[in-house]
């Protein structure tokens, strides 16, 4: 072997390159909920914990769960402490309520929230010490407990990402720890599991699901087989979000409203997102606002800005939203996009402005410092933005849309 060939190969470790993933198996389909007793057989695990919230335990949904699987007789448990966004002293008990079980398989079905939980409690279960995980010093390379996750909301597709949020109570904000080992062994995505989402949190999470996939398609990160799963979920969008969140009933809205957060799902996870996010993170650290809410009002302040970087790209999304064709005048695209964006959040009756939502004015700038340090969001934004436009866009969500510039 020659010294020019052996050259090469050590210089082909710093070749830029990017893996595309998704979880070891997905499954859609209505009434796929039904395939997880034979999943589970599978697997030939003895003792299982399930993962849920506190509504979907109170309406039922955990104990469907618990009767189908009754057939198996194996060991179930039940953890079910979620009530609202969590935090990683929420985590850390479940992670000690699975360590004590002994289970060696964890199954997820809720919102975001629950996934979120579930994976991370999966991937930290055979862990001693947390710390490093959860500040970020460390990454977790491997998780031994297996993991399933269905979701019963169309919105963060935190079945196929390698994400998961939790707020810091310490430092107010929130946080997301990222790891290959948060794919499950299985995602089920039965939109019939959907049908029960009331309307509110079936526009939040709709919203959230349409803002993964426009921050992932003019993301820096973003690659021509994201864009493909990221423009599919936006032309989805536009045509089910409203009959979702109006007649929740429509199985075709929730059919198409699960592809639309699982597709958006898969282009954030290999794109990432961006300052939509970034922005809407220190809202829920601080206010407790949900992450569906926060992302949704703030969308059109922040792409009003960060869009004028992206005039391609915002051709490309007024087409899918079926705005027009704007390829001859590719400059008026972004103000389409915006306009759109605002009047989607009268026409889901969603909050359009920061002082709804109940936040402080004085805090503005202490939210603006916050949100400035979350580079690996700011960084993955076609647009540098400072501590002080930031600000600045704070300002305006502050008062709302009438006092937006569209000229």
């Amino acid at each position: 072997m020659s010294t020019q060939t052996l050259s090469k190969q050590q210089q082909s470790t710093n070749i830029p390159f990017q893996d595309f993933l998704m979880p070891g198996n997905f499954r859609f389909g209505v009434d796929t909920f039904y395939t997880l007793l034979d999943e589970v057989k599978k697997l030939k695990v003895q003792k299982i914990t399930v993962i849920s919230d506190k509504g979907l335990e109170r309406v039922g949904v955990v104990q469907r769960v618990l009767d189908l699987i009754e057939p198996l007789s194996l060991k179930c448990t039940t953890f079910t402490e979620i009530s609202g966004e969590p935090t990683f002293n929420l985590l850390k008990t479940s992670v000690e309520y699975v360590k004590k079980e002994n289970s060696e398989l964890v199954i997820g079905i809720g919102g975001g929230s629950a996934l979120d939980v579930a994976k991370a409690t999966a991937a930290l279960a055979d862990k001693d010490d947390l710390a490093p995980y959860l500040s970020g010093q460390s990454t977790i390379e491997s998780r031994t407990v297996k993991c399933i996750l269905l979701p019963t909301t169309s919105g963060t597709g935190s079945e196929v990402t390698m994400n998961a949020i939790f707020g810091d109570e310490e430092q107010e904000l929130k946080r997301g720890i990222v790891s290959r080992s948060f794919l499950p062994d299985l995602a089920i995505v039965d939109p019939a599991l959907t049908l029960s989402c009331p309307p509110k949190v079936t526009a939040a999470s709709g919203v959230d699901a349409f803002t993964h996939a426009i921050e992932s398609y003019i993301a820096v990160r973003a690659t021509p087989l994201t864009k493909i799963y990221a423009e599919r979920a936006m032309k989805l969008f536009s045509s089910n979000i409203t009959k979702s969140v109006h007649n929740g009933k429509d199985i075709n809205g929730r059919i198409g409203m699960s592809w639309v957060s699982t597709l958006a799902g898969v282009s954030l996870a290999n794109a990432g997102v961006g300052a939509v996010h970034a922005l809407a993170y220190p809202l829920g650290g601080k206010y407790h606002i949900e992450h569906g809410v926060s992302n949704a009002m703030l969308m059109p302040f922040v792409f009003e800005v960060t869009g004028k970087t992206c005039t391609e790209e915002m051709v490309d999304v007024a087409s899918y939203l079926h705005l027009g064709d704007f390829n001859n005048h590719p400059h008026k695209a972004l103000d389409a996009v915006v306009q759109y964006l605002y009047e989607l959040l009268e026409t889901l009756d969603l909050p359009t402005s920061l002082s709804e939502l109940g936040i402080k004015r004085e805090d503005l700038p202490h939210l603006a410092q916050q949100a400035s340090k979350i580079d690996r969001l700011l960084s993955n934004t076609p647009y540098r933005l400072t501590e002080q436009k930031i600000l600045q866009i704070y300002e305006k969500a502050y008062q709302g849309p009438k006092t937006r510039n569209m000229g």
